[in-house]
């Protein structure tokens, strides 16, 4: 009797912070390079169950394994690439093959796959708010907003000079920075923090002909009809066990007060 409580609490604290994984995944369905996270559960505790004689425990033979607690495991971040939106915004980047933007923040450099990017009070590229966007030559100063992108992340302005009455005009081409990309060994030591960033204590490694699609985001990689599906079957695991746990709280106070009369 007793182990069921310890089955049904438990289904029921896994189920619930099934759910706010799954809300998390489904508030950030729009924003840009989300990746999804996915809860994985398992038994904690395995016991092995014997059969033996009522006066005699010799020879106890093995029946079956049993577990009183359902617990979370672990929970996985899904990198698998999301789509991409052709924004025409020209503060807004996507990464077109593996890697992660480097930014500087308070608590150090940290990564990320969203690109959605501004530029601050003294021209520097920024994330909503967090930090500097690096460049391979430190953070990335934007002067001049009629810069444009080559597919490796150069950013660099045209600038035109003379070409007055008596004299001829000459272009040249100045670089503003280029895009810092970098990539990792091991997505598992990748640590997810706030607004879509990750840190790690692995050593980065230097991405030196990336891909980078200007003027467009990568969507985050969120499916909302299966955050849907998994969000309704939690919900029914959760209500199935309180409509039990409530069962036995009515049995067990019949068994103490009815039953204890007699």
């Amino acid at each position: 009797m007793y182990q069921g409580f310890y089955n049904l609490t438990s289904g029921m604290l896994t189920q619930t912070r099934n759910l706010n994984v799954i809300g998390n995944n489904m508030v950030n369905i729009q924003t840009a390079g989300y990746k999804r996270d996915k809860m994985v559960s398992s038994t904690f505790q395995e016991e092995m169950m014997y059969r033996t004689g009522k006066h005699y425990k010799d020879n106890a033979k093995a029946l079956a394994t049993t577990s009183k607690i359902r617990t979370a495991q672990q929970t996985y971040v899904n990198y698998e690439q999301g789509a991409y939106d052709q924004t025409e915004g020209i503060y807004d980047f996507a990464l077109g093959d593996s890697g992660f933007f480097c930014v500087e923040t308070p608590m150090g450099v940290q990564y990320t796959r969203n690109g959605s990017f501004h530029v601050d009070d003294e021209g520097y590229l920024t994330l909503n708010g967090m930090g500097r966007v690096l460049g391979t030559d430190g953070p990335i100063q934007i002067d001049n907003e009629d810069f444009t992108v080559d597919k490796t992340g150069r950013i660099s302005v045209l600038e035109v000079e003379g070409g007055g009455e008596d004299g001829e005009a000459q272009a040249t081409v100045r670089e503003l920075g280029k895009l810092r990309v970098v990539d990792f060994a091991d997505y598992g030591q990748l640590h997810k923090e706030d607004y879509g960033l990750f840190s790690t204590g692995q050593q980065a490694q230097e991405v030196e002909s990336p891909s980078i699609l200007w003027k467009s985001l990568e969507r985050s990689n969120v499916d909302m009809v299966e955050e849907m599906t998994s969000m309704m079957t939690s919900q029914r695991a959760l209500q199935s066990a309180a409509q039990v746990l409530k069962m036995y709280d009515q049995i067990m106070s019949k068994s103490a007060s009815d039953v204890g009369r007699l």
